[in-house]
């Protein structure tokens, strides 16, 4: 099950956001400046994330015509670090522990991903890592895309964060086709002051956004709500993306649903391979 289609527009609409504004004081960068260097760091601090692991717990809400929830279904995952790369363990459904037989399958599943990656080269591995930075190739484009106005300060996570709105910016012309999809949103982000982590965003679709060539169209007024928290006083991790959109699945089939993932029990590795407990600060 997995995101299917909606999580394909999730997944773009996570990480963005650029623009300008007027410099507030001689000690505030002003908005577009603050984006800026935001994007020149990866703010998803995917290194210091390998010491993590966690769970999620993702779940798909559909809605009929009259706004109440018509069906759901979830999966839970455990999120481990297997040849320095996250692993996804199913550990339940529809928050139901698996069976007896669904264990072992995914007990044989990770074995073979931990013996395959036990083995990967050294060229795979750049070449894996290479492809990540690809694939998030379009966020470089962020601060020429919008028009950025400061809004304030406010705590996340107990820390401060600059509270910048964007709008799509009038003339800007994508080089990145991911980025076409700046074009027809706008957010809120709260930027931590300290490391210029994105902590925090909402987002609006404005007008149609369409994924997966064409198969996929989410129709204005679709949202994503992603907020991070901050772990062990060290590092942000996420703690909630919840994404709401009427789409229309294969330019025929309407669907109004909401995806809600929740992330929990964030431990971390020590170099003795012993797994600790942490907690929010």
């Amino acid at each position: 099950m997995r995101c299917a289609g909606l999580c394909i527009a999730l997944a773009l609409l996570t990480p963005r956001l650029p623009a300008q504004g007027a410099r507030t004081s001689e000690s505030t960068p002003d908005a577009f400046e603050i984006v800026r260097r935001s994007v020149e760091r990866d703010w998803t601090d995917f290194q210091s994330r390998k010491d993590y692991t966690y769970q999620e717990h993702y779940a798909l809400r559909d809605f009929g015509k009259d706004g109440r929830v018509s069906g759901e279904r979830s999966e839970t995952h455990e999120i481990l670090i297997l040849g320095d790369w996250p692993y996804e363990r199913l550990i339940a459904r529809d928050d139901q522990p698996l069976s007896g037989k669904e264990v072992q399958h995914e007990q044989e599943k990770l074995d073979r991903e931990a013996t395959a990656r036990e083995r990967e080269s050294a060229a795979g591995r750049v070449h894996r890592e290479k492809e990540r930075l690809e694939e998030r190739r379009f966020i470089r484009e962020i601060p020429e895309a919008f028009t950025f106005h400061l809004d304030g300060v406010e705590n996340v996570s107990h820390e401060p964060a600059w509270v910048i709105d964007a709008e799509p910016k009038a003339g800007y012309r994508p080089v990145d086709p991911q980025a076409k999809v700046f074009t027809k949103v706008r957010a809120k982000v709260w930027i931590e002051q300290k490391t210029y982590h994105w902590v925090k965003m909402d987002a609006d679709a404005l007008d149609t956004l369409t994924f997966g060539l064409g198969l996929l169209r989410v129709a204005p007024g679709g949202s994503l709500h992603f907020e991070q928290v901050r772990i062990n006083d060290e590092i942000w991790l996420p703690s909630e993306i919840v994404a709401r959109a009427n789409a229309r699945l294969a330019l025929v089939k309407k669907v109004r649903a909401e995806i809600d993932i929740r992330y929990s029990d964030y431990r971390k590795f020590q170099a003795d391979s012993k797994i600790v407990e942490t907690g929010a600060q």
